[in-house]
């Protein structure tokens, strides 16, 4: 009988680790390494500056003064009294992509719908550039500087938005989105 229940350990104990390692290959197989979400998103990114310099040729001025870019190419928003915004995109830096992020935002009071749209911030400086690298969790405030657009066709931006530490540009499908705030839009980074 001592043996038999010998045995019954050893089985709970057998099992016991089996599921540990089963657990362990599982979480590793979650982290990211070895998958195609990085190109992915990285192909989203390319599509998104290839639609947003066609249709808004002056944005190309702003990429070439910025000191890095935080392409977020589709971020999904919806709301039913509550709502809320997710999306997933990439820092280029000299048109490298150096980072990836998630971006999500909540917000409550009466709204209906869903919408999506592509959002590019333009750091203009170095210590813009760093402070939103090194910060853990970035939250967009309502000193971003939003480019307008100008008689339907481009975007402008005058010597003062110029001046400003990050420039943000909204766009979708049916072209800038009026009104539109990043104000509370926190992002994070992500290993994809």
């Amino acid at each position: 009988m001592n043996n038999a229940i010998q045995s019954h350990r050893l089985t709970r104990r057998g099992f016991a680790l089996s599921a540990l390692s089963a657990l362990g290959v599982t979480a590793a197989c979650g982290n990211g390494v070895g998958t195609n979400k990085a190109a992915k998103i990285d192909a989203r990114v390319d599509a998104t500056l290839n639609q947003m310099y066609a249709r808004y040729p002056n944005t190309v001025v702003l990429a070439e003064k910025s000191t890095g870019m935080l392409v977020m190419p589709l971020v999904t928003e919806a709301g039913l009294g509550l709502g809320g915004a997710y999306g997933r995109g990439a820092l280029r830096v000299n048109g490298v992509t150096v980072d990836y992020y998630s971006t999500v935002k909540g917000s409550a009071g009466f709204q209906i719908g869903a919408q999506q749209y592509a959002h590019v911030l333009f750091f203009m400086t170095e210590d813009a550039l760093l402070e939103f690298r090194r910060s853990s969790g970035w939250a967009a405030g309502g000193d971003l500087e939003y480019v307008i657009k100008d008689e339907g066709d481009s975007i402008a931006a005058d010597t003062n938005t110029m001046r400003s530490p990050i420039i943000a540009a909204i766009f979708g499908q049916a072209g800038l989105r009026v009104g539109a705030t990043l104000e509370g839009t926190k992002y994070t980074r992500i290993i994809p």
